[in-house]
């Protein structure tokens, strides 16, 4: 294609979010965080309307139905949203800019995640601004991962992968398939950079669970989540590891490295 007593409990990964949120309302627990998964958040919504909620998604809280409003978000939850998805065209402008010769990219996305449509509606529509061509390629299992670096060998493509909490839980198992595949590869997590892979683009994570920690401290002392808005995480960080662009014979331009927020040599 082209184109909980007062402790506060983390829900677990998708297929055991429902559980997981039906294990910590049976507790009564005083607050419940949801950090990453839109999922995570969706299945506390819908497991509770009384316990206070804070969560973390890149993804609208509005359009995904966590929120009435950024302002005013009416209801037990409220949280934190950071630039991931918003920042997908980014992505792909950066690792053009270090592969500026290659013409054929391909995103890497999680169907099973509401967010990929959007997301690959922005990422068709700035590639095609820029001449280039998008194949648009899925995984939702580990099992597919082998798959899809295959097929962009076969493509002989760079690889975007889109912002999604099942790639950013394995951006080391990622990084380790783009090394030996010798593939030029941009993901959401530093970590992906630092295990290996060549370039990483996303919200801050450490930002993100700072302000997400202060409105749980907030509403322990007695403020409600209606009362407070959807805080926006803008800061943005771009990693770069120097070892995987000689590794893949790119050469890294001065001004994209003065614009880097680490470099890994």
């Amino acid at each position: 294609m082209r184109a909980g007593t007062s402790r506060s409990n983390t829900v677990g990964p998708r297929g055991t979010t429902t559980a997981c949120s039906g294990w910590l309302v049976d507790r009564q627990v005083s607050i419940i965080i949801a950090p990453g998964s839109l999922a995570s958040a969706l299945a506390v919504k819908e497991a509770t309307t009384a316990i206070p909620v804070v969560f973390e998604t890149g993804a609208d809280p509005v359009a995904t139905g966590l929120v009435e409003s950024l302002n005013k978000p009416g209801g037990n939850l409220t949280g934190v949203t950071s630039l991931n998805a918003q920042v997908g065209p980014k992505r792909l402008e950066l690792l053009h800019e270090v592969s500026p010769r290659v013409a054929v990219f391909a995103l890497l996305v999680n169907q099973t995640n509401p967010i990929h449509i959007p997301a690959t509606k922005d990422l068709l529509a700035a590639a095609d601004a820029r001449g280039l061509q998008l194949h648009v390629l899925n995984a939702s299992t580990e099992p597919d991962f082998d798959l899809v670096f295959a097929k962009v060998v076969d493509l002989r493509a760079c690889l975007v992968i889109a912002s999604d909490t099942f790639f950013a839980n394995r951006s080391e198992q990622l990084a380790a398939l783009a090394v030996r595949h010798a593939v030029p590869t941009v993901h959401q997590s530093p970590e992906f950079a630092r295990a290996g892979g060549l370039m990483s683009y996303g919200g801050s994570v450490s930002e993100s669970h700072r302000q997400a920690g202060v409105y749980a401290g907030r509403i322990l002392k007695g403020e409600k989540p209606a009362d407070l808005p959807v805080q926006q995480v803008t800061k943005v960080e771009l990693v770069i590891n120097l070892k995987a662009a000689k590794a893949l014979r790119l050469d890294v331009p001065t001004s994209l490295l003065l614009r880097t927020d680490e470099v890994i040599e």
